[in-house]
C-alpha cells in the first residue's frame, strides 16, 4: 500500500478495492508574503510557470507567451460568469455590525448565505441594511451557511446595486481599487461569488491575437461558490464534498470541441471551472453533451480525464480541492515539486498571481 493511502476492504472481495488519500499529503508551506494582494498591470504580464508533464520539466515565462503553446485548430474553454457584489455590511437592530455573504439565489427573495457574527444571528434575527431594508436570518444549512430572507424578489438586486462589494477571497487584505479587476475580459453571466482567475489573466487583446492564430474559443458558464475559499478539513480527500455549483454548456460548445477531438486537436482548459465543467458532461467516450445542471465533481487522483488535454490555472492552495483536482491532472508529487520551484522563485499564489500552465 502507498504510503497516504487507506484500503477499504469490500466485503465480497477476498482483497481490497478503495485507496484513499490523506488530505495531508497536499499540504505545503506557503510564505504568507507570496499570497498576491493586488492584481499586476496589465493583466497578462503575470508570470506563467510551465509543467511539462511528459518531460517532467518546469519553467518559466510571461503569461501573454502563453499563445505560443497552443496551435491553429485547438479549443480554449474559458467562463464566462460575472462576479456579483456579494458582500454586504449592515447592523444588528442593536446596532452592533453584521454581515450577509450572498451565495446563491433561492428564489423569492430567499437566498443562500454566510452571517457575521454567525454566533450571535440565531434564526429570526435580522439584520438592517442601507435605507432600513432589513433581511432576516432563517435556518442553518447541513452545510454551515444560512438561508435568508429579503423583504421581496427583488431586494438582493436592489441591496447589491447600492451597498454590495466585491466578494473578495479572505487572504486578500488590500482593497480593491477598481472592482472590474475582480471581473475577467469576458465576464457577462451574473451569478458567482468568486471570480474565475485562470481567466483573469486574459486581455482583449491576446484573446483576439489567440482567435487570429485559429485557435477556437469555446464559452461556458458556471457560477462558482462557495467551494472556492474552502480548504478539505477532512482526514482523507475522499470524505470531501463539493457545494453544487450551477452551469450551462451551450450547443455550440458541444459542437466545437467534439470536432476538435474527433480531428485530433488539444481541448484546453482555462481554469479548475473549465475541467469541472467539461467532464461532467462528458460521456465515457470524451463526447460532449450540452445543457445546463448543477455539477458537484470532485476530482481526486486516479480519475480518468475524458475531455481536457491541457490545462491554464493559478497557484492555489494548500489542502484545497483546486491542488487535488491539479494533482490528479498532472500527478501529486510532480506539482508539489513545481511549487516548491514556485515558492523559490517567488511567483505569487493564488486569485491575483500569476498562472500555470500542464501540458
Amino acid at each position: 500500500m502507498q504510503e497516504g493511502r487507506r484500503e477499504t476492504p469490500d466485503p465480497r472481495l477476498s482483497t481490497p478495492t478503495v485507496m484513499w488519500l490523506k488530505t495531508e499529503d497536499f499540504d505545503y508551506h506557503l510564505p504568507q508574503e507570496l499570497i498576491a494582494q493586488t492584481p499586476l498591470e496589465p493583466r497578462d504580464s503575470s508570470r506563467l510557470l510551465i509543467l511539462d508533464r511528459g518531460m517532467k520539466t518546469v519553467s518559466s515565462g510571461i503569461f501573454r507567451q502563453i499563445i505560443n503553446y497552443l496551435e491553429p485548430g485547438d479549443v480554449l474553454v474559458m467562463n464566462d460568469t460575472r462576479v456579483i457584489m456579494a458582500r454586504l455590511h449592515g447592523s444588528k437592530p442593536t446596532g452592533g455590525k453584521a454581515e450577509v455573504f450572498l451565495l446563491r439565489d433561492l428564489g423569492e427573495g430567499r437566498w443562500e448565505a454566510l452571517v457575521r457574527p454567525g454566533g450571535r444571528l440565531a434564526p429570526g434575527s435580522e439584520i438592517v441594511l442601507g435605507d432600513g431594508m432589513k433581511v432576516k436570518v432563517f435556518e442553518r444549512t447541513a452545510e454551515g451557511t444560512r438561508i435568508v430572507c429579503f423583504p421581496s424578489s427583488g431586494a438582493a438586486i436592489i441591496a447589491m446595486g447600492k451597498w454590495g462589494e466585491v466578494p473578495l477571497p479572505p487572504y486578500i487584505k488590500e482593497p480593491l481599487a477598481d472592482p472590474e479587476r475582480y471581473q475577467t475580459v469576458l465576464a457577462q453571466d451574473w451569478g458567482s461569488t468568486a471570480a474565475p482567475t485562470a481567466t483573469l489573466h486574459f486581455t482583449t487583446e491576446l484573446l483576439q491575437r489567440v482567435e487570429e492564430k485559429g485557435i477556437k474559443l469555446a464559452l461556458f458558464t458556471l457560477h462558482m461558490g462557495i467551494a472556492s475559499f474552502r480548504s478539505i478539513r477532512t482526514e482523507f480527500i475522499e470524505e470531501h464534498r463539493l457545494a453544487p455549483e450551477f452551469h450551462r454548456v451551450p450547443p455550440e460548445l458541444a459542437e466545437t470541441v467534439n470536432r476538435a477531438k474527433a480531428e485530433g486537436k488539444k481541448i484546453i482548459a482555462c481554469g479548475t471551472d473549465a475541467v469541472r465543467a467539461l467532464e461532467s458532461v462528458a460521456d465515457e467516450s470524451g463526447r460532449i453533451r450540452p445543457g445546463c445542471n448543477w455539477t458537484s465533481l470532485f476530482i481526486t487522483p486516479g480519475y480518468r480525464f475524458k475531455v481536457v488535454d491541457r490545462l491554464i490555472t493559478n497557484l492555489h492552495l494548500p489542502r484545497s480541492s483546486h491542488l487535488v483536482l491539479v494533482s490528479a491532472f498532472a500527478g501529486k508529487d510532480f506539482v508539489l515539486r513545481a511549487y516548491e520551484h514556485a515558492i523559490q522563485d517567488k511567483f505569487r499564489f493564488l486569485s491575483f498571481g500569476d498562472a500555470t500552465l500542464i501540458v
